[in-house]
């Protein structure tokens, strides 16, 4: 019998974080008794419901998309721009995006309906790894490489200060351009672009191509793909692993 959490978060409705937010919050209902405890465990007959409203497991999907230039990552836009939900097809429009990419960058987007995976995947403490290839105008030198792993403060959209990071290793370098593989631990917004503009370069191209063990490899533009439940399961097993070891230096520091 799986807890009342985890049962919540099998819906594709939250993370199992959250459905306890729901639980205390008196939320949910089994059958017909308002549950406030944690640990409850859910039997196959029952019936639960979130806010009056049945709700059940459903089939996870999970998917990779090769996501085009000129497209927003966002099921709508106040402004009428073009999304990704433009591109995908019509019968997967109920997944979600795991993280974004803004509108000119191109490459790896996860696609699912797994909410605690998308938690897990861009939640700031795990630290997921992120690789892009990225194209700025200029030489990318062995000091701009150090400032970025080092931190560099740069303005969110809403004016706040923050310290980012990169990994970064030269692919291609000449005097009027530079290829550099990216790595990102972080997901703050235009992270890359803001980080090279602080270094006094601009972006030309940028493209995700892995997330954790994801890799864009086999796909083309406005292409998606299920990803194979092998993959699944291994992706699964390196965010647990990635946990585990950021549970130890908790417990270390």
């Amino acid at each position: 019998m799986p807890r009342l959490n985890k049962y919540i978060a099998s819906t594709g409705i939250c993370s199992r974080r959250k459905a306890d937010e729901l639980i205390l919050e008196g939320r949910v209902r089994v059958n017909d008794r308002q549950i406030e405890e944690l640990g409850f465990h859910v039997r196959e007959k029952d019936k639960v419901y979130i806010d009056n409203k049945l709700v059940k497991p459903q089939k996870l999907e999970y998917y990779k998309f090769y996501k085009p230039a000129g497209y927003i990552t966002t099921s709508d836009d106040e402004k009428g721009r073009k999304t990704i939900y433009d591109v995908i097809p019509p019968e997967l429009k109920h997944l979600k995006p795991v993280g974004r990419l803004d509108k000119e960058s191109t490459g790896l987007i996860i696609l699912t309906n797994d909410g605690e995976f998308i938690n897990e995947m861009t939640h700031p403490s795990i630290k997921v790894p992120k690789v892009y290839v990225v194209t700025i105008n200029g030489k990318f030198t062995a000091e701009h490489a150090e400032k970025m792993l080092n931190g560099l403060v740069i303005e969110t959209d809403s004016g706040e200060k923050k310290t980012a990071y990169a990994e970064t290793l030269p692919l291609e370098l000449t005097n009027k351009s530079s290829m550099i593989q990216v790595v990102l631990y972080q997901g703050l917004n235009r992270q890359i672009r803001r980080m090279f503009a602080k270094l006094g370069f601009e972006v030309e191209s940028l493209k995700r191509i892995q997330h954790a063990t994801v890799t864009i490899e086999g796909l083309k533009k406005a292409q998606v793909k299920p990803i194979k439940p092998k993959q699944v399961k291994e992706l699964k097993a390196y965010i647990a692993k990635i946990k585990r070891e950021y549970a130890k230096s908790c417990d270390n520091g």
